[in-house]
């Protein structure tokens, strides 16, 4: 079946859809808020300290300071030479891991978490391109992967869309039929491929993390800003309290008494997401439950918004 055929209904994505994200772009703000890496020129604001467009602050005259950075209304003042410091604009491509997988293609809510994927992705590649960012990309299903190196043009954007329909309509069933790719060489293979100081963006359901996971997260987060969406399913937390139920591969049904399972399946679940949670928090990670209940747009502004970043940086105590 072609992918313009296929119904959507929050099953598939088409280009139709991913394309109309386009219009939060200038909503969402990645700006980093720790120290870049790149030693590239760009727009994105860091921590370094040089000649750039944004004044930073003031501070006593050193040795070696060009003397047209003096503040003279400070040094009048003051009777000592100060200097003024000006934020550096720095380059900070951005990476995106799409998990593309059959355990993906479940979902009880709004749409399938790997049409909940796509959306992150394309919304995240979208607000690269506004912002003028290099965006780049690890897509990955059961079988196969694509990578697309950071590139800062609409044709790597299209690129990405093209992409991530191409792996959301290779879905069929929520159960692989053979052996598939781990999240944990998907994340060597990140590793490999993103330059220092890009800002990572890793979206999977992370059904098969491990111990083994902890290392490259941690070495990931040494280089670069990572923002980690642990893509849910509310019916994947927490099944029903009661009831029978009939479920089904496309090939096999069966039924389920969910009271009896219940506390098991929710402890197995719990520890995953625990171990998740606290590898970031051990990497210094960004973690984010992208519970698919939630659209993914309203989720992102909700991180990422202009308005709310803004208010972010001018309250007291908040430093980028």
């Amino acid at each position: 079946m072609g992918t313009a055929n296929r119904a959507t209904n929050g099953i598939y994505t088409t280009t139709e859809e991913l394309v109309k994200l386009r219009q939060y772009a200038h909503e969402l703000d990645l700006s980093a808020r720790r120290r870049s890496q790149s030693m590239l020129s760009g727009n994105v604001r860091t921590r370094y300290r040089g000649r750039g467009m944004e004044f930073a602050e003031v501070r006593p005259y050193q040795a070696g300071d060009d003397i047209r950075t003096i503040d003279w209304r400070v040094t009048a003042r003051t009777q000592k030479p100060y200097t003024k410091l000006f934020q550096e604009e720095r380059e900070r491509p951005v990476f995106v891991m799409l998990d593309q997988r059959s355990p993906m293609f479940f979902g009880s809510q709004l749409q399938l978490k790997s049409v909940y994927a796509a959306y992150i992705a394309t919304l995240v590649g979208w607000a690269a391109s506004a912002n003028n960012d290099r965006i780049g990309a690890l897509i990955f299903g059961d079988e196969e992967q694509a990578d697309i190196r950071p590139k800062n043009s609409k044709h790597a954007l299209m690129e990405l869309i093209n992409r991530v329909n191409h792996f959301n309509h290779q879905l069929q069933q929520p159960i692989p039929t053979g052996s598939i790719i781990n999240i944990e060489a998907m994340l060597q293979e990140v590793r490999r491929i993103a330059r220092p100081g890009s800002l990572l963006v890793l979206i999977s359901d992370f059904h098969d993390i491990d111990e083994s996971c902890a290392e490259t997260l941690t070495m990931l987060s040494k280089h670069s800003d990572v923002n980690l969406f642990h893509v849910i399913d509310p019916l994947e937390t927490s099944l029903p309290n009661r009831g029978v139920f009939t479920v089904s591969n496309s090939k096999q049904r069966m039924s389920i008494d969910a009271a009896a399972v219940r506390e098991d399946y929710a402890h197995v679940i719990s520890c995953r997401k625990k171990l998740l949670q606290a590898q970031c928090l051990n990497a210094g990670i960004s973690y984010v439950d992208a519970t698919t209940k939630i659209p993914a747009t309203e989720m992102l502004l909700t991180i990422h918004g202009a308005k709310r970043n803004k208010k972010y940086r001018q309250a007291p105590g908040n430093v980028d």
